[in-house]
């Protein structure tokens, strides 16, 4: 019957004994192992041929001649560096201090004289298996390390690339300030801000379960469907239902994002406001005091069933200089050395006595510095200044067409009725169609508008019935829009109809919009007769029309609105 093989390597061993019989002695026992010797007189020739030869282990006398075993085991360790070179002292030395001195000049063993044969191979087994386990351990260490490096390189290559793509909006808009500071190499906030075509802007405060690269997993979908839809008009519910829907499909049970979204319209002075799960967001009177608190009313988004979503927002009036104040619960959950939280009352506290808005950035900041605390979590900060909209320029839209095939003599007729009107928002396919006429794309942004216009006022005063001096005040604007949903969710009758018609012209062409609608009408002239100061919170939209194109009008009663763009050919 065979016997299993033992591994056994032949190791280089130094011995550095100033005695010639005892040096003798000591290399025949080590050769008989199977091991390489290297001899050596006194410890600086120790130091010497350790430095050229770097043997395994070294047997070192402790009193030697020119340099004894103290020193050269310093030296020996200091060159041997991260490498475990085992030293087992030779010595006749049995007083305690004499045996703490060799072990603190770096020994590791020991062996009395006489040398026993069978202690010695015993040691330098031992000793060797120590080598091989430290080895071992710099080894791993050094594979982890690479791993490490290279994990963290993919990481900062995937977040250069989703930073690309998380900032391409208007985070830098002269109204908008932000922080964000990362608990990890990748955020598991996400931070987004575009403009829509008709100028208005959304806003995306994310915080996606966990942190780092794993909470970032859904963060690129979720970026693309945000700008995306934004960018062709679809508004907070549409592109609500359309990312938690995604991020239901792709995301594991486990992971969610909780959202707060805004859609701050400047023209028409409202906010749109959807919070899933997300800290209270706060909006700021003007001149300074007690804050109003835009509250989480939703699950965050990939948790519902598309059926089981709700995508039902709050409308808020806005005035200049009001501020607008999100934040990630990374901030209020900030703790100190006693494991105290910063907590939401500390920051009503900031928000509540800042009477300088200007200055909230700061004040926030600033309190959380004082309280000399550390986040367990990513931290996000974002304040938005309520300004005039000819303050902010969005970027022009960038088509990849040159134009030139775009139809020049058509005409369409849509109707919408009332299962449509319920859950479809019609006016980014219109837009999408409008948009191939080049002659029009200057004025994309007054389109945009305009249209949007159109169709509220179709929609909320014609067919739901809906009377725009319930805007009057703030008090009642929530009222109005909840209105708006309860009938819109029992419409079960109504149409609009919208007729679209291009005409080419000598010099260029016209685009003629007409938006009819099945409500009762209104009085135009009554309207349009009424003095800006008169108009508080409602009657805006008209005068808006009449201000960004060539030529509206009502008809009908007011029940169908005409409203003519014209452009000129290009030389």
């Amino acid at each position: 019957m065979s016997q299993p093989a033992h591994d056994f390597e032949a190791l280089t061993v130094l011995i550095a004994e100033d005695g010639a019989a005892d040096r003798l002695l000591l290399a025949t026992i080590v050769r008989k192992q199977g091991h390489q010797v290297l001899t050596a007189e006194n410890g600086e020739q120790a130091v010497t041929l350790f430095a050229e030869q770097r043997p395994h282990i070294v047997l070192l006398d402790a009193l030697m001649p020119v340099m004894d075993g103290f020193e050269a085991a310093r030296q020996i360790k200091a060159l041997a560096g991260e490498a475990l070179v085992p030293i087992i002292f030779l010595t006749s030395l049995s007083e305690e201090q004499a045996l703490v001195r060799c072990l603190e000049a770096g020994g590791d063993d020991f062996l009395a004289k006489p040398y026993s044969p069978v202690i010695l191979a015993a040691k330098i087994k031992a000793m060797d298996r120590l080598r091989r386990l430290q080895a071992t351990v710099l080894e791993q260490r050094d594979q982890i390390a690479r791993h490490h490096n290279h994990l963290l390189n993919e990481q900062r290559v995937a977040k250069a690339v989703f930073d690309q793509v998380a900032h391409a909006g208007c985070l830098s808009a002269p109204n908008i300030r932000y922080l964000q500071s990362p608990y990890a190499l990748f955020n598991g906030d996400l931070l987004l801000a575009a403009f829509t075509p008709a100028g208005d802007m959304h806003v995306l405060l994310g915080d996606f379960t966990g942190h780092g690269l794993p909470a970032a997993v859904g963060a690129m979908p979720l970026a693309e469907v945000f700008y995306g839809m934004t960018a062709k008009g679809y508004g907070l519910a549409e592109t609500l239902r359309e990312m938690n829907a995604k991020l239901k499909r792709i995301l594991p049970v486990d992971m969610f994002c909780c959202a707060l979204l805004l859609n701050l319209s400047f023209q028409r002075r409202v906010v749109e406001v959807w919070n899933g799960g997300m800290p209270d967001g706060y909006l700021l009177p003007a001149g300074g005091g007690e804050p109003m608190p835009l509250v989480s009313r939703h699950l965050p988004l990939g948790i519902l069933t598309p059926e089981r979503f709700d995508d039902t927002t709050e409308v808020l009036p806005l005035a200049l200089g009001e501020r607008l104040f999100l934040l990630s619960d990374g901030v209020v959950d900030t703790s100190d050395d006693n494991e105290q939280l910063f907590g939401v009352e500390r920051l009503r506290q900031v928000l509540g006595a800042n009477r300088r808005p200007a200055l909230l950035f700061e004040e926030v900041l600033q309190a959380l510095e004082g309280f000399r605390g550390r986040s367990r979590d990513d931290v996000s900060l974002l304040d938005i200044e309520v300004v005039e909209p000819q303050l902010l320029s969005p970027p022009p839209v960038i088509y990849s067409d040159s134009g030139q095939s775009s139809p020049l003599d058509w005409s369409l007729q849509f109707e919408f009725r009332a299962d449509t009107l319920k859950r479809f928002n019609p006016l980014p396919y219109l837009l999408q169609l409008l948009q191939e006429i080049h002659g029009l794309r200057a004025q994309s942004g007054a389109l945009h508008s305009v249209l949007t216009e159109l169709y509220s006022n179709a929609l909320e005063h014609g067919v739901l019935g809906l009377d725009s001096a319930l805007k009057r005040d703030a008090r009642s604007f929530a009222s109005y829009y909840q209105m708006r949903n309860e009938r819109l969710q029992a419409l079960s009758e109504g149409f609009i109809r919208v007729h679209l018609r291009v005409e080419p012209g000598p010099r260029g062409g016209r685009l003629i919009i007409e938006v009819e609608d099945s409500g009762k009408g209104f009085n135009v002239s009554k309207v349009l007769a009424r003095p800006v100061s008169e108009q508080g919170l409602c009657g805006r939209g008209l005068n808006l029309i009449r201000r960004l194109s060539r030529r509206a009008e009502w008809v009908d009663e007011g029940r169908r609105a005409c409203v003519e763009f014209a452009w000129e050919a290009l030389a």
